[in-house]
């Protein structure tokens, strides 16, 4: 219920801004990756952000992430992962590149957000807090806002840009899962990249 929140919270934050937001879900069940990833292709001029809250076997992990894989992506996961951890108590767990369902196989840009682990007691009372789900869904706001391509057309400065939001390599889980094997590939990403897209929809997705 939590990360439905932060991703209902969200939604009127970019309709003020002129987004049109389409959600995979406004009620708490669960939707297959498969459709999720259906809506997303359905919406071509549109963005697509998936809203997690993580997990772990040992308590101590903590901190934010975020994910994506195809280049075009990696602007907007650097500018909502940069705003995030600026303002969020959170350990800068750093960008990451993976072959998620999810993000592998949709054809807009699209990130997986991970806002703290659950298994962790701090970040779990964080998370209990309806100020602090709040606060998470402005600065995801702020980071789409102030995407690369959207920042000259939304006015947008982004206040977090100070933080050092570094791509680590590459775990391409496909590889890993196909070969049974725990080898995997890794390669050199850059979010230096600009997009000459102005997208004027906006996908909210948000995973169990």
């Amino acid at each position: 219920m939590m990360t439905l929140d932060v991703s209902l919270r969200l939604k009127p934050l970019l309709e003020k801004a002129g987004y049109k937001v389409v959600m995979t879900r406004d009620t708490d069940v669960f939707v297959p990756l498969g459709t999720r990833v259906a809506i997303a292709n359905s919406n071509p001029n549109a963005i697509f952000v998936c809203i997690h809250f993580n997990s772990a076997t040992r308590s101590g992990a903590n901190g934010i992430e975020t994910y994506f894989y195809s280049t075009e992506s990696a602007p907007l996961a650097a500018s909502i992962h940069s705003a995030l951890v600026g303002g969020a108590p959170s350990e800068n767990r750093g960008v990451r590149r993976r072959g998620y369902f999810v993000l592998r196989r949709t054809t807009v840009p699209a990130v997986l957000v991970e806002c703290g682990f659950l298994t962790n007691p701090t970040e779990a009372q964080y998370a209990q807090s309806n100020t602090y789900r709040q606060q998470l869904a402005q600065e995801i706001a702020r980071g789409i806002l102030n995407r690369p391509a959207l920042a000259a057309r939304t006015g947008y400065t982004n206040r977090s840009s100070y933080v050092d939001v570094g791509l680590q390599p590459f775990l391409d889980q496909r590889f890993v899962r196909e070969s049974g094997t725990k080898h995997h590939r890794r390669h050199k990403t850059s979010t230096k990249k600009k997009s000459s897209s102005t997208e004027k929809k906006k996908v909210s997705s948000e995973e169990q």
